[in-house]
């Protein structure tokens, strides 16, 4: 009888103990909402104090947060390769025509990355999920809205100068060159137009828009009478002019202005130029529901672009370099 109970107690003491362990591993399989709950359930909080603060510190901060997280997914999927700085192995993404003295908030995400490896005790959290997870709680300190960002990525190796020179969307893209963008990367009109509304946060240099000033019509004259200003033919290229009129609140002042021939870039006016696209712009200039939702579900639609999952890629421990 003692035998039997003792052997009892050893089985049912492997069986919590093997329970146990498995619980205390990530999910392996895609991405989830909850795959840092059990191995560091301190990094979600851990990142949003640090965005928080870098927001509340620089306004624009939020914007170029965002960013990142888009021009990351958009060359060859969300690995995080736009972090990484060039050595003679990595064609850093940082120089492509789209990042070069453009993209910016990496040493936020090196600070980030340090807070929330200090806070889980070792590299737990890829860099590839912190941009995904900063991109969110970015929208949110500028007044967005929120969304259960899928989690699970791994870091690449590698970076591709080429691929984003060519995958980035370019602000003098016309509809049609925006939509074959966007649907080589399994995303649809509606995903365009919900994402496009990033543009209501941040600011845009000189040279993206200078082409559009002088050379579009549909644009409203007294908009680019002002702009031309401190946005000449030449030079000043870095000058910044805001997104629309409220650069540092999430809203839907983005959508309104595509209405009145308003918009900044020449990317952002063809939004208006075709029926479905159209109809989108209408539907959000007035209904911030609608906006907000759409916006979060093509959030997650990008964030799963091409994950590295598994075994594959790695966990860096800098974020700008690999392991």
């Amino acid at each position: 009888m003692v035998l039997n109970s003792l052997s009892l107690f050893r089985a049912l003491l492997f069986l919590s103990l093997a329970t146990s362990a498995f619980s205390m591993r990530p999910y392996k399989e895609g991405l989830t909402p909850y795959f840092y709950d059990y191995v560091c359930p301190q990094a979600l909080p851990a990142i949003k104090r640090v965005v928080e603060a870098a927001v509340q510190q620089e306004r624009r901060m939020g914007a170029s947060l965002l960013r990142l997280h888009f021009h990351d997914c958009l060359v060859n999927g969300c690995d995080g390769s736009i972090l990484l700085d060039p050595t003679p192995t990595i064609d850093s993404e940082k120089l492509a025509f789209p990042n070069n003295n453009s993209a910016r908030g990496f040493e936020v995400i090196d600070q980030i990355k340090a807070e929330v490896d200090r806070a889980c005790g070792r590299p737990v959290v890829s860099c590839a999920d912190i941009l995904a997870i900063t991109a969110r709680d970015s929208v949110v300190a500028l007044g967005g809205p929120s969304w259960k960002v899928q989690l699970g990525r791994r870091d690449s190796t590698t970076a591709s100068r080429t691929t984003a020179n060519s995958d980035i969307p370019a602000p003098n893209m016309d509809l049609p060159a925006l939509v074959s963008n966007f649907e080589r990367q399994g995303l649809k009109v509606k995903d365009l137009v919900a994402l496009s509304g990033a543009h209501t946060i941040g600011f845009a240099q000189c040279f993206t828009f200078r082409n559009r000033i002088f050379n579009d019509s549909n644009i409203d004259q007294a908009l680019a009478k002002n702009l031309q200003s401190y946005c000449p033919r030449t030079g000043n290229d870095a000058n910044l002019a805001s997104l629309d009129p409220t650069p540092a609140r999430f809203d839907i002042l983005y959508y309104n202005n595509l209405l009145t021939q308003k918009g900044l870039l020449h990317s952002d006016q063809a939004l208006s130029t075709g029926e479905s696209a159209l109809e989108l712009v209408k539907s959000y200039s007035y209904n911030y529901e609608a906006f907000w939702k759409d916006f979060a579900k093509s959030m997650i639609r990008m964030g799963n672009i091409k994950p590295l999952i598994g075994n594959q890629g790695q966990i860096r421990s800098n974020c700008r370099r690999v392991n």
